[in-house]
């Protein structure tokens, strides 16, 4: 039937998401871009609030879709206006520069403004898209998107240095364009105008389609420029029009209620979405804290340390503070010899182990950056290091040898080195803590989370129904 339809009026359908402008730009001013970063700061600030409920009202909607195969009208409202309030700050600041009229705050359309953005209402949504166009569908726009949306430019020296003068997104360097022509000519170029509004475009068309709303697949083409008028469609027309097919212009839509998301239920919405996502951060956090110890241990990533002199030992770690003995339990070292030999590890106060290690070529670990180790020159230990009581513990031989000590305040250092006292040492560590406050911090992160997680659903599902109510008065 749209076919049909589509084929006896001879226009090119439009796609849903509508984003329309002017043929051609306001006046901006010279220099006003300059300062426009600064003037949009309250908008910034809003809008990301505003996202953070699109987002999460996003989700609602998904579940919407699968159970009943439609997108509740109030967060499609919502949404929608989330997108016009923000192309009209993108049109207004670095996204198209087209106008010095601020924009105003409200997320519904101001008829006298120059930048609007619409989308057609689905009566029904595909429950199987529902779960994978936002995500795989759309895959092949992120990718496009990300390829177009980074930029760089670089200056080269006579040796074939690059210097980088710019990077960022291609609006971005379009944007800056514009800002330097208009600064030395006071003149808009209407090319970068027109492809600006078309990156716009597309942008927005794929923002609708991977929020849920529309199940038309946004087409490959920038269609650029401001309001298109309808023309003749070709015979045999399919929907989406040919690449490079100017769209018609978007149909009539009923009026909407204008009061229908007033500042009460938007505060509200926002506020719930907000303690959703530190709802869900929170819980996430405390869920990590409490599944990563192994063995109430928790443990560092396993380094491979190497020498070719008789031992590897650590800086000195110094414990200091009467807070020690609460943040910290058991600290364990665990070393295996990479060949699969007999390894000594130990722990010692620092100056028991500098003491012994006096004279004796080893290597200091110093932080994780490469080279940055220290090489210290001498010969062969005097004394086997498991014939030493130089160590608080100390564990040799086969396999995987492991220590540990109750953290306490002091200086201390690890070594680690072969048993008979040969040069060359290779062998996989391993550093872990125990943390007394760990659980009952994770415990507490996840009530708080919980709370959050339930009082912010409350609040999303109180500002929908707020807005619903209205809408059917």
């Amino acid at each position: 039937m749209a076919m049909t339809a589509v084929l006896a009026t001879g226009t090119v359908p439009a796609y849903p998401v509508h984003l329309t402008a002017p043929p051609t730009p306001d006046r901006p001013s010279r220099g006003l871009w300059l300062v426009k970063w600064l003037l949009v700061i309250p908008h910034v600030v809003v809008l990301a609030l505003l996202w953070a409920a699109f987002l999460v009202l996003s989700v609602v909607a998904l579940v919407s879709i699968l159970a009943t195969g439609r997108y509740p009208r109030a967060i499609f409202d919502f949404n929608v206006g989330v997108m016009r309030w923000g192309w009209r700050v993108s049109y207004y600041s670095y996204g198209a520069l087209a106008t010095d009229r601020y924009p105003p705050f409200t997320l519904h359309d101001v008829p006298d403004y120059p930048a609007h953005l619409d989308v057609d209402y689905p009566e029904h949504l595909s429950r199987g898209k529902a779960l994978v166009k936002w995500w795989l569908l759309v895959l092949p726009h992120y990718l496009l998107a990300g390829a177009i949306s980074y930029a760089t430019i670089t200056l080269g020296d006579e040796r074939g240095r690059g210097e980088l003068i710019f990077e960022g997104g291609l609006i971005g360097m379009i944007a800056l364009i514009v800002g330097v022509a208009l600064l030395f000519t006071g003149r808009y170029p209407q090319g970068l105008y027109d492809l600006l509004l078309g990156i716009n475009r597309w942008t927005m068309r794929v923002t609708g389609y991977a929020a849920l709303m529309t199940d038309v697949y946004p087409p490959f083409r920038l269609d650029q420029g401001g309001q298109v008028e309808p023309r003749p469609a070709p015979e045999d027309t399919a929907y989406p029009p040919p690449l490079g097919e100017p769209v018609a212009a978007p149909a009539a839509q009923p009026a909407r209620p204008a009061s229908v998301w007033t500042a009460g239920p938007v505060a509200t919405v926002v506020a719930g979405a907000v303690a959703v996502l530190l709802g869900l951060g929170t819980t996430t956090t405390g869920g990590v804290l409490l599944a990563a110890p192994d063995d109430g241990f928790v443990t560092s990533p396993t380094l491979t340390v190497d020498s070719p002199g008789y031992a590897v030992a650590t800086e000195t770690a110094l414990l200091e503070g009467a807070a020690v003995d609460d943040a910290l339990g058991l600290i364990r070292i665990r070393a295996e010899a990479t060949d699969g030999g007999e390894v000594f590890v130990g722990i010692a106060e620092a100056r028991e182990a500098q003491a012994y290690l006096a004279g004796v070529r080893h290597t200091v670990l110093r932080g994780a950056l490469p080279g940055g180790d220290l090489q210290r020159s001498g010969a062969a230990p005097a004394t086997l290091p498991q014939q030493t009581d130089a160590w608080l513990a100390s564990a040799s031989g086969p396999g995987r040898q492991a220590v540990e000590i109750e953290a306490r305040p002091g200086s201390w250092v690890a070594v680690v080195m072969p048993t008979d006292g040969s040069a060359g040492v290779s062998a996989k560590v391993d550093v872990a803590a125990t943390f007394p406050w760990l659980e009952p911090a994770a415990g507490a992160l996840l009530t708080v989370g919980i709370i959050l997680l339930l009082g912010g659903a409350a609040a999303v599902t109180l500002g929908v129904r707020t807005a619903s109510a209205r809408e059917h008065r």
